[in-house]
């Protein structure tokens, strides 16, 4: 997360490009969104819509304002947005039937951005993953509820207990009455993650905690957290982070 904010809008932006992403949502009020990709679209709140970076747009409220909030983000995260079409270029525009939610997550990222300490920013972060997920799971006019059809809290959970153990989907699957490729859709349709990729999530967070609290060797971490192999692990933690572990230490050291 890099930066965010809110106001009472009453004029247009204009043919701006941004050097990262943004999501604005529009509380209430009507106006438009023009983007090079979706074309020029009515906006009517509550709604949100997404903007890419180096992609020119323009957006605004008529003559009688609107209410907006806005966030900005980059980072390796976003990769796994794009690729499970959490958000698209095609379709930036999420009509909202769950403001209030959505308007507490805005306000802990503001809030946690003014904070600004290491586990702050991790804090907004994950904020900004439960936004995109919600926010997805309204475009698809589904609610969560009506497709988990079981305990998903429970499973959630349960997975991120054995992050560090080895998953067997089709035990998992049957442990808690579906068919793995079920688990799959659930689990995805919930944390924006497929079981394995959200548990890889977990061991690399828990690596991240574990490297900017203590001075535990990297190969002591790698353990902790289900790695054997100390050089897999650091190699599998750049991709992610586009970072080693050890310049993640240097970088974000607490105290």
């Amino acid at each position: 997360m890099t930066g965010s904010g809110s106001q009472r809008a009453m004029h247009s932006v204009e043919a701006r490009k941004l050097p990262s992403y943004a999501v604005v949502l529009v509380e209430d009020g009507r106006g438009f969104l023009d983007a090079e990709t979706s074309g020029r679209q009515d906006v009517r709140g509550p709604m949100l819509f997404w903007l890419f970076p180096n992609r020119k747009h323009s957006y605004g409220p008529d003559g009688e304002g609107w209410s907006e909030r806005w966030a900005l983000f980059e980072g390796s995260l976003v990769r796994d947005f794009l690729r499970l079409r959490l958000i698209s270029e095609q379709h930036p525009l999420v009509e909202l039937r769950n403001l209030d939610r959505i308007q507490r997550l805005f306000a802990g990222i503001h809030a946690d951005l003014l904070e600004d300490t290491n586990l702050a920013r991790a804090s907004a972060a994950a904020s900004l993953h439960q936004l995109v997920v919600l926010a997805a799971q309204q475009a698809s006019h589904v609610r969560p509820s009506a497709r988990s059809g079981g305990d998903m809290a429970g499973i959630i959970e349960a997975l991120r207990r054995r992050a560090t153990q080895t998953l067997d989907m089709a035990a998992f699957a049957e442990e808690h009455g579906m068919s793995p490729a079920t688990l799959r859709r659930r689990v995805t349709a919930e944390v924006g993650l497929p079981p394995k990729g959200f548990q890889l999530r977990v061991r690399i967070d828990r690596a991240k905690e574990l490297l900017t609290t203590t001075d535990e060797k990297i190969e002591i971490i790698a353990a902790k957290i289900g790695f054997e192999d100390p050089f897999y692990f650091s190699r599998l933690f750049h991709e992610r982070e586009n970072c080693t572990p050890r310049e993640f230490r240097a970088r974000f050291r607490r105290g």
